[in-house]
């Protein structure tokens, strides 16, 4: 798996020791200068995690910059936490991030952790120096060095403010500031059969504070919320129409004044399809459908838009997963795409069929210049021809949405670079869901890998605590205990990656 070697995290909590302790020992520099702590907290063959600390014994800094060597070629940093981690051969620096640059005479910076990789073996560093100032002195690894890599993630973040206001420039999301932001986080499912199940609202699980600082533990800055057009429109069961569309705003209200984005996603909808692939013959929206209909869906996202134009850090997802290429047994592709994007009659669908481009239209109409996402082919993992059949925005305030699980068709780093990389060149492009249906995380990993070094956002599949053994859950429970591997994985690697 790929690693960027300059990674970012603004998270700030207690090294974890995973496997056994590590003893530690400390060198002074005169009083004028630094004293520097360098541990191995754990090791396995080819990895380890390392940890460095210093106390100021000068005057008061108000950032700094820690620097030191590896002894061996083949020492690397492959992902760090609490500090901006660059190497160039041999030389590793860490520099201060907003939040930890004051450091006053006696203070101590702490929990300077990473991963890193080696070969052959891995000889401690045995220099230091802060702002030029050398901070000389051994280290010492662990004593009892485990055999596998840590799962139990190194850091918590910080607290934030309310989430940022977004548009689109070129091909990156970016801030009221400039600032280029990716959505980072997960789904939060249940919001799609809330009404046409009887469950309840929410699948009786907290919307609350205690929630979603559970889900801030994880660093996470986005969560995608599935949405039932039946129970938005008051159209079947109960909580629905008023009732249900107050839930939805309040609990995006909350995510988004916790510093989380909010993406509301259109995921069930009307209209009856038994055509090919057909997992549900039914008209109202319990089932996912090939296409979104004409009927209702975009009344749906004329209510969505009323509700939340104004308020720029909400983010809009058009449809969750478009299949008009399966309904038609994948006979004409070129009927597939202009289905997607312009609706009306479409090869295997029975009822008027919604385009992406009559739901825009829809958004656009209320005066909304909200972000929003619009899917390719193939359940939203093709991107092939997006950028051909792309819908028409005004505001340019349009990225592309791609679904990626590890039983899809475009699975590889190479169709990624062909096909999703070529289309994120030009626009943002969102992962609204990935995951793997085995409980592990091998296939996430090299998934967020190319998504972190190709601009990409993602969120995964999903905050409920239904037991992995199906394969993309995410949580055990609502207080955000992580299921063993899948969670644990997505949890470690989002703690060090900022958006």
């Amino acid at each position: 798996m790929k690693h960027r070697v300059a990674l970012v995290a603004t998270a700030a909590a207690v090294l974890v020791i995973a496997g056994g302790t590590a003893a530690v020992s400390t060198a002074s520099a005169a009083a004028t200068g630094c004293s520097a702590t360098y541990t191995v907290v754990s090791q396995w063959q080819g990895g380890f995690q390392g940890g460095v600390s210093f106390t100021n014994l000068g005057d008061p800094l108000t950032s700094w910059k820690l620097e030191f060597d590896f002894p061996g070629a083949a020492q690397k940093v492959s992902q760090g936490w609490n500090a901006t981690w660059t190497q160039s051969g041999a030389h590793v620096t860490a520099t201060s991030l907003g939040w930890n640059g004051a450091v006053p005479t006696g203070g101590t910076v702490s929990s300077l952790g990473f991963t890193g990789s080696w070969s052959g073996s891995n000889p401690l560093p045995t220099s230091f120096s802060v702002n030029g100032q050398a901070c000389n002195g051994p280290s010492t690894p662990p004593t009892t060095p485990p055999t596998t890599p840590p799962t139990t993630p190194p850091t918590t973040p910080p607290p934030g403010g309310a989430a940022p206001a977004l548009h689109v420039s070129g091909n990156k999301l970016v801030t009221a500031a400039g600032k280029t932001y990716r959505l980072l986080g997960v789904n939060r499912s249940s919001g799609e059969f809330a009404c046409v199940q009887g469950k309840g609202m929410w699948d009786g699980s907290p919307t609350g504070q205690a929630g979603i600082d559970a889900m801030k533990a994880w660093n996470i800055h986005a969560v995608r919320i599935p949405l039932n057009e039946d129970c938005w429109l008051g159209l079947s069961g109960t909580p629905s129409g008023t009732a249900y569309q107050s839930e939805v705003k309040a609990y995006a209200d909350a995510l988004a004044a916790n510093g989380i984005t909010p993406i509301i996603d259109l995921h069930w909808t009307h209209g009856q399809y038994t055509g090919n692939i057909s997992a549900c013959s039914d008209v109202n929206a319990t089932c996912q459908k090939p296409m979104p209909d004409m009927q209702y869906a975009p009344r749906f996202w004329t209510g969505v838009a009323n509700m939340f134009k104004g308020n720029n850090a909400v983010v809009f997802d058009l449809f969750n997963e478009p299949y008009p290429d399966a309904s038609n047994n994948w006979s004409d592709m070129t009927a597939a795409w202009t289905c997607l994007r312009d609706g009306g009659t479409c090869t295997g669908i029975t009822y008027e069929v919604a385009g992406m481009q009559d739901l825009l239209d829809a958004v656009r109409a209320t005066g909304a210049t909200n972000v929003v996402m619009t899917a390719g082919l193939t359940w939203t993992n093709d991107l092939s021809q997006w950028l051909t059949y792309k819908p028409r925005d005004t505001t340019g305030n349009l990225m592309a949405s791609w679904h990626s699980y590890n039983f899809n068709a475009c699975i590889t780093a190479a169709c990624w670079d062909s096909q999703i990389g070529a289309v994120a060149a030009q626009v943002p492009v969102q992962a609204g869901e990935i995951g793997q249906d085995t409980c592990a995380h091998d296939y996430i990993d090299k998934v967020m890998a190319w998504a972190d070094a190709n601009g990409v956002g993602y969120t995964a599949w999903t905050w409920n605590p239904w037991g992995c053994t199906g394969g993309n859950v995410l949580i055990e429970d609502f207080n955000g205990t992580p299921t063993k591997t899948y969670g644990e994985g997505f949890k470690a690697h989002l703690l060090t990656v900022n958006p």
